[in-house]
C-alpha cells in the first residue's frame, strides 16, 4: 500500500531534493563503517531489555551523579572527565564527578542561604554555554528548586512574561541580560533574588563568582519524590502565549535513560558534544541527563554563534566520540568544503533531532565522514519517541522506530489506531499505565493539558504514518509551528509583534522553504491605509527590525510579502494552510 501522504509533504520533499549540495552524494567515504552498538545487540533486544522501575523517591544529583562520584573514587570508572568545557580562546575547564559534586553543593548553599530559596521555589536560568549553566542545573536538583531555562535571545518582554507567569523567585543570568531584567523587575512581585555571572559587581545583584569562593560545599541533597516538579520548559507559543511544560524528577531524570543508553549509545568512556542552545529541552536531553545517566563526559563549547570552521576544528582536535546537532547545522557543515580538510579520528556516532533531516544531507555527511546520522524524534513534553538506532537499517527520511519508552501509534480523529500507510496523528498510549518519560502537565493550564488526550492516547500534535516495516515517517505539524535552524517558532507571537507596528493592519505568519534552514518565517502583511504609498523595501526592513526588538531575534520574518487581504474562514479565522501551501507550491 502506498503511503497516503499529503501534497504538502511532497512539496517539502521536492524542496529538499533541490538543495544545492556540492559533490557526489552516491559515493561512499572510503572509511565508511557501521559502528556496532555498545549497550545492546539489536532493536528487538532494546524492546525486550528496557524496563524502568519508579522508586518512591528519586533525585538525579543524589542517585545518579553522586553514585558516579563513588564509582570514580573506587576506580570503577575510566579517567574521563564528567564535564569538559572550552571557549575557543584557550580557556578550558575539566571536572570529575567529584568536582562537579563539590561545586554544585556550593551553588546549592548559595540558593538556599543567600537567596533564601525553599524546595519548590522556581528559578529562571538564562545563561549561554558556560560552566555555571551546568552547575545551576545540578544545584537546583540538590535543593529541590524548580529550574526554568531560557535562551539568551530572549528580549525584555520575553523575560517579563516568563517571570510573571512562572512566579519565579530567583533569576540567574549574565551581564548582557541583567539590564533587561532590571528594567522589568519592579513588575515581578515574586522575584526577590538576582544572581549574575560576571567578573564585575553590579548593584542589586549577587555576584556568583565571588559567592562561590566563599560558599561551603557541605550540603545535604533534599529527598525528592519521583513525581515532584523538577523543571519547567516554555513552549514556543503556537496558538497563544508560550505554555509552561512541567517535568518531574523521574520524567527526565529517569526517563532520559532511553536516550542515553540506546539512541546515543553512551558509556563512561564516551565524550558527547551537543550543540543545542541552553534554553531548550534538547540541552536537558543531550547535555545533562542522558550523558550523565550513562557516566559519559559532557563536552561543551561556548560558541556564541554557529561557525563551521570552529565545529570542524573541535571535532578534529578533541576526543569527541558522539556528536549531536540540528539538521540545519549538518546542512551548513556539508556545504562547507572544509569538511574534506579535517579528520575526525575519535568520532563514531552522529545523531540529529529538532526537525526532519533530508536524505541528501545524511548521504553527503556519510560521504564526507564515513558515518551515518541517526535521526531521533521527540518533544519538549517527552523523551525520545522514535529513533534510528545502531544496528538498525536506516531508511533515509524516516524517524525510525518507536523508542522502548513508549507505545507509539498513528491515530484517526476518534483515537482509533490506523493501519500501515495511512496518515494520522502521532500518539503515545498513556492509559491504563502512563509511561515514565512524559511531562506531568502544562502549569496553570488544565484545559490545554486535557486537550492533549484522545481516548487512551497523548496526541503529539504532529502528523505522520507508519510503513509496513514499522518505521515512522513525519508528515507535518498540526499546529502550524515553524522549525527553522533547530528553533521552534510559533506564529502567534510573531504576528502579535508585527501588529504592534503602525504600518501593519493585519498579519499572518507561516513557514517558507529555505535551502539552508529548511524553512524560515514568512510574514504576509496587510498594510494600514496611511502606509500603502510608502517605499515597500524600506518598510520591510523597518518591520523586520521592529520584530527583532519586540521578540527574540531568531523569530523575525526573513521573508515579507505585502498583500491586499488575508484568506479567512467564514468565522474570520486566518487560513494559514492556504498561505503555507502557496509557499511550498512555488518551489
Amino acid at each position: 500500500m502506498l503511503p497516503l501522504v499529503t501534497m504538502e509533504t511532497l512539496l517539502r520533499a521536492k524542496c529538499f531534493w533541490r538543495l544545492a549540495i556540492p559533490g557526489s552524494v552516491r559515493e561512499l567515504h572510503k572509511d565508511y563503517r557501521i559502528v556496532p552498538p555498545q549497550n545492546f545487540s539489536n532493536y528487538e533486544s532494546i524492546k525486550q531489555e528496557f524496563k524502568l522501575e519508579t522508586p518512591e523517591y528519586f533525585n538525579f544529583a543524589k542517585d545518579i551523579l553522586d553514585q558516579w562520584t563513588n564509582m570514580e573514587k573506587a576506580g570503577k570508572r575510566p579517567s574521563n572527565p564528567a564535564f569538559w568545557w572550552i571557549n575557543g580562546n584557550g580557556e578550558e575547564v575539566r571536572w570529575s564527578f567529584e568536582e562537579l559534586g563539590s561545586l554544585s553543593r556550593k551553588f546549592a548553599n548559595i540558593l538556599t542561604e543567600a537567596c533564601a530559596l525553599k524546595r519548590g521555589d522556581r528559578v529562571i536560568v538564562i545563561l549561554p554555554r558556560i560552566p555555571e549553566w551546568w552547575l545551576a542545573n545540578v544545584a537546583c536538583l540538590r535543593t529541590g528548586t524548580v529550574l526554568i531555562p531560557g535562551t539568551t535571545q530572549l528580549t525584555q518582554r520575553d523575560i517579563l512574561y516568563r517571570l510573571q507567569s512562572s512566579k519565579a523567585k530567583c533569576i540567574i543570568t549574565d551581564e548582557v541580560l541583567a539590564p533587561a531584567v532590571d528594567a522589568v523587575a519592579s513588575k515581578c512581585e515574586n522575584l526577590h533574588s538576582k544572581l549574575i555571572v560576571s567578573q564585575k559587581p553590579k548593584d542589586g545583584w549577587g555576584n556568583l563568582k565571588e559567592m562561590m569562593k566563599q560558599a561551603s560545599d557541605n550540603h545535604t541533597c533534599v529527598k525528592t519524590k519521583h513525581d515532584e516538579m523538577m523543571a519547567i520548559y516554555f513552549t514556543s507559543g503556537t496558538s497563544g502565549t508560550p505554555k509552561m511544560t512541567g517535568h518531574t524528577h523521574s520524567s527526565f531524570g529517569l526517563g532520559l535513560s532511553v536516550n542515553g543508553r540506546f539512541w546515543l549509545d553512551l558509556t563512561p568512556s564516551d565524550v558527547i558534544w551537543n550543540t543545542s542552545d541552553t534554553g531548550w529541552a534538547k540541552s536537558a536531553w543531550s547535555s545533562v541527563f542522558s550523558p550523565w545517566i550513562q557516566g559519559a563526559c559532557v563536552f561543551a563549547h561556548y560558541l556564541p554563534r554557529f561557525d563551521p570552521t570552529s565545529i570542524f576544528q573541535t571535532l578534529s582536535e578533541f576526543p569527541i566520540t558522539v556528536f549531536c546537532s540540528a539538521p540545519t547545522a549538518y546542512r551548513m557543515l556539508i556545504q562547507n568544503d572544509m569538511t574534506r580538510s579535517y579528520k575526525f579520528k575519535s568520532l563514531k556516532h552522529c545523531v540529529s533531532a529538532g526537525e526532519p533531516i533530508n536524505p541528501e544531507v545524511t548521504e553527503q555527511w556519510r560521504n564526507r565522514t564515513g558515518l551515518d546520522i541517526y535521526e531521533g524524534y521527540g518533544q519538549t513534553e517527552t523523551v525520545l519517541i522514535c529513533g534510528n538506532f545502531k544496528g538498525m537499517k536506516i531508511k533515509s527520511g524516516s524517524m525510525g522506530k518507536p523508542s522502548p519508552a513508549f507505545d507509539v501509534k498513528i491515530l484517526d480523529i476518534n483515537g482509533n489506531v490506523l493501519p500501515p500507510g495511512e496518515e494520522g496523528d502521532i500518539g503515545i498510549q498513556v492509559l491504563p499505565n502512563r509511561p515514565l518519560g512524559l511531562f506531568a502537565y502544562y502549569i496553570d493550564n488544565p484545559t490545554k493539558t486535557a486537550s492533549t488526550l484522545r481516548g487512551n492516547f497523548y496526541i503529539t500534535g504532529d502528523r505522520g504514518y507508519m510503513d509496513e516495516d514499522g518505521y515512522f515517517w513525519f508528515v507535518a505539524r498540526s499546529d502550524d509551528i515553524i522549525l527553522s535552524s533547530g528553533y521552534r517558532i510559533g506564529p502567534f507571537e510573531v504576528e502579535s509583534a508585527l501588529i504592534e507596528h503602525p504600518a501593519v493592519a493585519e498579519a499572518a505568519v507561516v513557514s517558507s522553504p529555505d535551502p539552508i534552514r529548511g524553512e524560515v518565517v514568512k510574514a504576509f502583511i496587510v498594510l494600514s491605509h496611511d502606509y500603502k504609498s510608502h517605499d515597500q523595501e524600506q518598510l520591510k526592513k523597518e518591520i523586520q527590525e521592529h520584530v527583532k526588538k519586540i521578540t527574540a531575534p531568531y523569530k523575525y520574518p526573513r521573508k515579507v510579502e505585502f498583500i491586499q487581504e488575508l484568506p479567512k474562514t467564514i468565522s474570520g479565522k486566518i487560513k494559514r494552510n492556504e498561505l503555507r501551501k502557496k509557499e511550498w507550491e512555488m518551489i
